[in-house]
């Protein structure tokens, strides 16, 4: 009954993990953009498939096998980008009129408590 976790373990130990490139160039600023959309991606997810892929977009980028448009819609898959949902934005308005109105009257009675 222990050999059968311990065959469990070794299973698990044998996978292969895929690990991060570090293949970043600081001097070519659009590259060094898309390394850090990579990396943050790559760090974010977890399923080995996904970490693999995204080593080969990188990889290709680098080597000029593909160009940056290409590398953002293929990696977009895997990227979780949490942007607000647009709802209906209501603003209050008034005439002009009324808002001299409003500020006199304020004025007024600011004057008036002193």
């Amino acid at each position: 009954m222990t050999q059968q976790p311990n065959e469990q373990t070794n299973s698990n130990q044998t996978a292969p993990q895929i690990e991060k490139l570090l293949i970043d160039d600081l001097s070519n600023f659009q590259f060094h953009a898309a390394y850090m959309v990579y990396s943050e991606t790559f760090d974010k997810t977890s399923d080995p498939q996904a970490k693999q892929e995204l080593n080969r977009n990188i990889q290709d980028l680098k080597e000029n096998n593909i160009d940056l448009e290409t590398f953002y819609l293929n990696i977009s898959r895997y990227r979780k980008i949490d942007s607000p949902r647009q709802e209906r934005f209501s603003m209050a308005t008034q005439r002009k009129k009324d808002w001299r109105m409003k500020t006199q009257r304020q004025e007024r009675i600011k004057r008036h408590k002193k």
